[in-house]
């Protein structure tokens, strides 16, 4: 079982940047692939950033590409999400999320979200 807490939302400025983190309890987090995913209202979740394991790779959504950045410290069992040049519609509710694959079993888990609200 991974516990995934979320920080760093809050109120800001179009233009401005926020840093979230994600802290999650466990003694293998770099075993998991680790990802940002955000909900507006009225919308469906969708995937924002996503880091393997390793911290080696890193991928992110078209729209977020340039702006945000990911990135992990395993040895604190913290994965960030960097947010610059924010706009108005990156406000949503953001989540954290941890998965991993081990044998035939996949394993999948969420925080409870941090509200993020970009005001123009």
């Amino acid at each position: 079982q991974v516990q995934l807490v979320e920080s760093g939302g809050g109120l800001v400025q179009a233009g401005g940047s926020l840093r979230l983190s994600c802290a999650a309890s466990g003694r293998t987090f770099s075993s998991y692939r680790m990802g940002w995913f955000r909900q507006a209202p009225g919308k469906e979740r969708e995937f924002v950033a996503g880091i393997r394991g390793s911290g080696d790779s890193s991928y992110y959504a078209t729209s977020v590409k340039g702006r945000f950045t990911i990135s992990r410290d395993n040895a604190k069992n913290t994965v960030y999400l960097q947010m610059n040049s924010l706009k108005p519609d990156d406000t949503a509710v953001y989540y954290c999320n941890a998965q991993a694959r081990r044998g035939a079993s996949d394993y999948d888990y969420w925080g409870q979200g941090t509200q993020v609200t970009v005001s123009s």
